[in-house]
């Protein structure tokens, strides 16, 4: 680089890194609602304590390329600007809808696409794995862990059977001859995943250049922890069976745990160093990148300074990083509705009417609804439980679609949720679909039971039916946007299993009988807001 072009580079970096900055403690501000939100799950979660680390980490990955930034002028990304402008629309979507991931990845990826933005996509490849590596600073990556309680669950069960040891299994529960045994969240090792995931990444990058190494490690820290936490966990069960319970039943079961984690991630890591490759000289790396990066400089007029040149694109950027308030504040001033009302009617279609006692002491698991009946329905020798929760006005702690939101939860003392699936009807002429589970009840906790229920579960979402979760999100954000409001609710069926499909053919019969009168009730409750 000629002495003019670095002179203009010096220059123009000393005006757009105070404005990157700016920028940066501007979006900061008005999304401290996100961002605290980040930080308050930082704190209370062990999953997700390495957030902490990634920020410092990202400033020293960056710090270290300090040099080669120094001779890449920064030029501002009208392209950059259009992908800030769809994470910005992104956030507000996630907000809508009350979606911490999708709001707290948006705002990540808003902070991330400041660089392209302002100091343009030169700047954004030299420095590509640290912008990268923010994205783990999002507490994400739980929607992974009823699949890894469930694999954790089929391993240790075949693993005790191969080892000459009864089991009886019923979900995620089993029975074996020295006591009862359960999968929880504790188990399913997605902390182990995220943590290996973390710190692998981080090796691979620090130790490897060609992208076959980085990639293959990084795939490998992946598949480690899930494979030793299946072994963790049978491991766990051995040493309490051939104990009889004395030890890895309490505190110890967890220090195990980590312990055996520890060891094998270190294992790991003294053998992908053996496959380390050098790093390339800072001169050399500066050279390549300054070489891709800069234009040559012809005559002796200095170009305009960054501020001179784009001080009317940097207002733009501001107005967009507070635009997603603005449609924000917009759309709840139009969406003023009072508290939802949500009768039980005493009787229903086909003789359905409200039964003298419940079907079942059950209750689903959804959290703070705006309204909410619990009621049992009869015809006949038919019984069938209804909930119905009804949202409105939702945020963060008041939503249909929540992770907290489940049938059972893995602790519940009374049921355990041991089978899911679906089913299809025709109703109206219209084929209709149900999420289903079967419950076994335990009066007496570690006891089985012949309790069983049979359970249907769909959402309403502003007349809309769906049972999936990712579609009732995407149906509430675009009903916001729409100005039609956020009403929604789930209903849930229930009814003891019986014999011989009894159970199902009474939830049929329901469903094809009331299924118009639940509609009806549902949108009645929505008009009056």
């Amino acid at each position: 680089m000629t002495p003019l072009a670095q002179t203009q580079s010096g220059q123009n970096w000393r005006q757009a890194l105070p404005v990157f900055l700016l920028l940066l403690a501007l979006t900061l501000t008005l999304f401290q609602g996100t961002g605290s939100a980040i930080v308050t799950i930082w704190l209370r979660s062990d999953t997700f304590a390495h957030g902490f680390l990634v920020p410092p980490i990202v400033i020293w990955l960056v710090w270290r390329r300090h040099q080669m930034l120094a001779d890449i002028p920064p030029q501002p990304s009208y392209w950059g600007m259009l992908m800030f402008a769809g994470a910005a629309f992104a956030w507000l979507l996630g907000d809508l809808v009350a979606v911490n991931a999708v709001a707290q990845l948006a705002l990540v990826a808003m902070l991330v696409l400041l660089v392209p933005a302002l100091l343009g996509f030169a700047v954004a490849r030299a420095v590509l794995f640290p912008l990268a590596f923010m994205f783990f600073a999002v507490p994400i990556g739980e929607f992974a862990m009823p699949q890894l309680m469930v694999w954790t669950a089929d391993f240790t069960v075949l693993a005790l059977r191969l080892s000459g040891i009864p089991v009886l299994r019923e979900g995620l529960q089993f029975v074996i001859p020295s006591g009862n045994w359960s999968v929880v969240e504790a188990c399913s090792g997605v902390r182990y995943l995220i943590a290996s995931l973390t710190v692998g990444t981080l090796f691979a990058y620090l130790n490897y250049q060609s992208a076959m190494r980085r990639v293959l490690f990084i795939v490998v820290s992946i598949l480690v922890p899930v494979i030793a936490n299946w072994a963790r966990a049978y491991m766990i069960v051995m040493l309490g069976h051939l104990s009889s319970n004395k030890i890895a039943t309490g505190v110890d079961h967890l220090i195990y745990g980590w312990l055996f984690f520890g060891i094998v991630i270190l294992l790991l890591f003294m053998i992908g160093a053996h496959w380390a490759e050098p790093e390339p000289s800072a001169d050399a790396s500066r050279d390549l990148v300054a070489e891709k990066a800069v234009q040559p400089i012809s005559g002796h007029t200095p170009a305009p300074s960054y501020w001179r040149a784009h001080r009317s694109y940097v207002l733009a950027l501001v107005l967009l990083v507070a635009s997603p308030h603005l449609a924000r504040w917009a759309i709840e001033a139009s969406d003023r509705a009072a508290a939802p009302q949500l009768p039980a009617a005493p009787v229903l279609a086909s003789a359905w009417s409200l039964a003298p006692s419940p079907v079942a002491v059950f209750k689903p698991a959804f959290q703070n609804p705006s309204a909410t009946i619990n009621n049992t329905y009869q015809s006949h020798s038919k019984q069938v439980g209804l909930y119905m929760g009804y949202y409105r006005q939702q945020d963060y702690s008041r939503k249909l679609v929540s992770s907290d939101n489940v049938l059972v939860k893995s602790k519940d003392s009374q049921w355990a949720q041991i089978s899911v699936g679906i089913r299809n009807m025709q109703i109206d002429g219209q084929t209709r679909s149900f999420r289903t589970a079967e419950l076994r009840g335990s009066p007496v906790p570690g006891l089985l039971s012949d309790n069983y229920l049979l359970v249907w579960q769909i959402y309403w979402v502003n007349g809309t039916w769906t049972i999936s979760d990712m579609m009732a999100k995407g149906y509430g954000a675009l009903y916001r946007l729409l100005g039609r409001g956020d009403d929604s609710a789930v209903i849930i069926l229930y009814t003891i299993k019986g014999e011989a499909g009894e159970g199902q053919a009474a939830l049929e019969a329901f469903v094809q009988a009331n299924s118009s009168e639940i509609s009806t009730l549902l949108q009645q409750t929505r008009a009056r807001r």
